[in-house]
Parts: C-alpha cells; structure tokens; sequence
C-alpha cells in the first residue's frame, strides 16, 4: 500500500493518481498525554489504521493527487539518521571534487565516519520547495532511498533487520558544501524532504536492488542502482540500532550514489525510485523562513 499525508494532516491511500481519503482511520491512534510516547504514532499503530483504511475505502472520497499538497508521510519521527558517503563511486567522486572535500583528508569508508543525524525540523513533504539557506554558497541534491522504521528496537542483528522496516519512501539529502560538521550543514529547514508517499515494506521484495534517478531540468545527474550500498539496508539497521535506539517513524537515508551537484534557486529536480514513484520538487526562489505547518 502506499499512504500518503496531505494538507492539512489528512490521511490518504494512494491509487494513481487518485489519494483515496482515509483519515478516519487516525481515529485509531490512541489519544496521547504528556510526555508524549517517542515515536510517530501512526507507524506505531500502523497495522490497525491499514486495516481501518482498507475497510473506509471502498467509501471514500476521491481527489486528484495533483489537487493536494503532500506532506511528508512521517510526521513525528524522533531521528532522521544518514549514511555518509555509502556508494563507492561518490566516494570517488568525493575525493576528486574539491567542492564536495573542502580541504578534508582522504575520504575513504563509512566505517571511518560512522552516521549522522539531521535535525527533524528539516523534514518536509513534496508539497514544498527546497529553500537555500545559503545560496551563495554550493547546495547540491542527493537523492536516497529512505527506510522507515516499524517498531522499537536496539542491537538488531541484520540478519532480522527487515522484521523492523515499515516502508521506504523518496529522499533528498540537500547539503550545503563547506568545513562544518554534516549535521549543521544538511539540517537547515527543508533540506530533508521524504515521500512523496510512504510504501509498506510488502510491496518492496528487495530494497537492495532499486534503480533510483535525480535529474535537474529535465538533465539527468544521478543514476544507480541500491545494489551498490557499502553497507546495504539490512548492515545499516545493525549498525545504527548498535548506536541508537531506533523507534516507530525513525528515518534511515541510506546513502546518495554518484552524480551529486548543485542546484539554484528555480531549478527543478525530477526524482524517481523503482517501485516507489516520481516526484518532483523545485528550489525557491529565496530561503524565506520554515515552511508553514497544520496545526
């Protein structure tokens, strides 16, 4: 199933190009006091409101996908955890570009960098456009597939590694090239875009062996195939859950292949991920603070 979030907090299926209108099935959420529980409760509550939304469906309003604004399908996760240079050929590319080294030593394995987090104010849904906080210096794109976590979990062997996958989705690692640390350069507001929808792990057979495609004005820049991960989807989950403690809704970027470069303001980037969709998003024209919420 694919499961979107749209306007103003709604909850749809999506079939086509049709959002089927389910968000009577939040109602299956159970109400929350403080401190809220960690965790974004509809992945917590997943299996229940997929059950309430295929019963609602056959009933369901109908709107078009492109008359909604798409939200990102997890609203509340508690880390957006990334892998650096996870593709052997951007490792390469990494090392012969002095934009993207910026003076640093030989970038040679993830292992040496470990992961990082960006912060989860940057997330936002393919509804909005990507605002450079600084365009005057470099930003590139870095498209990823995204995993999203299903249930707690600490110390997960990657052999079990799927048992706590709820979906994948699109995403875009934006980056602003420089000497500071990645997280501070990767979590201004709206550089971790995730959708355009959610897709629950039974559609995906295998998510390490999807061809994935950015291109910028029509030009194709990145082009690979998850294969290629250093440290596939199943490594990746033992080594974050080794540091962190995943929980419901926590987001995996697991990586950007080769071909990582610049955009603009006005560019438009057109991004595709086998069995997950196409999307596009543009670059504002300037960074004009974070992008309005649902309350």
């Amino acid at each position: 199933m694919k499961l979107c979030r749209y306007n103003n907090n709604q909850l749809g299926l999506v079939e086509g190009d049709q959002i089927i209108d389910v968000t009577a099935a939040l109602e299956l959420i159970p109400p929350m006091r403080y401190p809220a529980p960690l965790g974004d409760q509809l992945i917590a509550n997943l299996g229940a409101v997929l059950a309430r939304a295929n019963a609602l469906k056959a009933n369901a309003p109908r709107l078009s996908l492109a008359s909604v604004k798409l939200l990102p399908p997890v609203g509340n996760p508690t880390k957006i955890i990334n892998a650096p240079i996870n593709y052997v050929k951007h490792i390469q590319e990494s090392n012969a570009d002095p934009g993207i080294k910026h003076g640093r030593t030989t970038i040679t394995h993830i292992s040496d960098w470990g992961l990082f987090l960006k912060a989860t104010s940057s997330l936002v849904g393919f509804g909005d456009e990507v605002r450079l906080l600084y365009p005057e210096r470099r930003n590139d794109h870095e498209l990823e597939l995204a995993i999203i976590i299903g249930k707690q979990g600490k110390n997960i062997a990657r052999e079990n590694a799927r048992q706590y996958i709820a979906g994948y989705a699109m995403g875009l690692d934006m980056t602003t090239r420089g000497k500071e640390l990645l997280s501070w350069r990767k979590s201004g507001d709206t550089y971790a875009l995730l959708g355009p929808w959610f897709t629950t792990a039974d559609e995906i057979a295998d998510p390490n062996a999807l061809d994935l495609e950015l291109k910028v004005n029509g030009e194709t820049r990145q082009k690979a195939n998850t294969r290629d991960l250093v440290y596939n989807v199943d490594r990746l989950i033992e080594y974050a859950s080794d540091k962190y403690t995943l929980y419901p809704g926590d987001i995996i970027l697991t990586g950007t292949p080769e071909g990582v470069g610049p955009v603009v303001p006005g560019d438009v980037m057109q991004l595709y991920i086998a069995g997950l969709g196409r999307a596009e998003v543009r670059i504002a024209p300037a960074y004009a603070g974070p992008p309005e919420r649902p309350a």
